[in-house]
């Protein structure tokens, strides 16, 4: 648990970074486009819809339509802004490694081809789930539970696949995914219920991606895990020997 606190703090401090700072405008940017996006689309999907003909009957269904466009557009938010986020954050990633660990080489990394498809089948899959968890709404003391449990799932699968398939391969970043799933099913309900509470929400894609990166780096240390064979912009192999594996020790063992 030391290890997920220390993390969030340091994610916390990279907002200050001036190489954060262009990513923290463009995701702000971003979130107030979706949020406002999601709304249109809900409340014209709502408003399209006739369920009754009397007249003050599918006026009072409008009305309570336009709370419901607002529960439906903050409860989709979360998937579709780090959906979003993710074809963008690697710059945050690069930032994070620069600063606090200027040993590694130059990550191989994930064109935008390679992203692409991953990021179009997690909203679709979290989207989908979450639309199957509304009805959990008129269950009230079950809802929060439900919805922030698979929300924590799926963001911190999300964000540890985009930070560790940078540097290490698809076997590898599962297997230490699967050793360590506790703990980051922990640290990914923080990440939801960060982009639930307004304004937090706007950046806390930047500090979910820079907390995962100290998250992960801190766990390969412990398995000695190497990068992925690449070429960084120098021609060289891009590799990490156990030697260099510095981080735990910063993490606090």
């Amino acid at each position: 648990m030391g290890r997920i606190i220390s993390a969030y703090f340091k994610g916390f401090e990279q907002l200050a970074d001036p190489r954060t700072r262009a990513v923290i405008l463009a995701s702000i940017a971003w979130s107030g486009a979706i949020f406002i996006g999601l709304l249109l689309v809900v409340w014209f999907t709502l408003g399209s819809t006739v369920l009754f003909t009397l007249g003050w009957l599918e006026g009072l269904v409008d009305v309570l339509g336009g709370f419901a466009t607002l529960i439906f557009t903050w409860l989709l938010f979360p998937a579709v802004v780090t959906a979003v986020g993710a074809l963008m954050l690697d710059r945050v990633v690069g930032a994070v490694e620069q600063r606090h660990y200027p040993h590694l080489a130059i990550a191989p990394g994930q064109s935008f081809a390679e992203n692409l498809g991953p990021t179009l089948k997690f909203l679709g899959v979290t989207v989908g789930l979450n639309l199957l968890c509304l009805p959990l709404l008129f269950i009230p003391p079950l809802f929060p539970f439900v919805y922030y449990a698979l929300n924590g799932y799926l963001l911190s699968r999300e964000y540890f696949e985009m930070v560790a398939l940078r540097r290490v391969c698809a076997s590898d970043a599962e297997a230490l995914r699967q050793r360590w799933k506790t703990s980051l099913f922990i640290a990914g309900v923080g990440f939801a219920f960060m982009l639930t509470v307004p304004i937090l929400n706007v950046i806390a894609p930047i500090i979910a991606t820079a907390a995962t990166v100290h998250l992960f780096e801190a766990w390969r240390a412990k398995d000695g895990l190497k990068d992925k064979t690449g070429q960084n912009d120098r021609g060289k192999v891009a590799l990490r020997t156990p030697s260099t594996n510095l981080t735990d020790d910063k993490m606090g063992g």
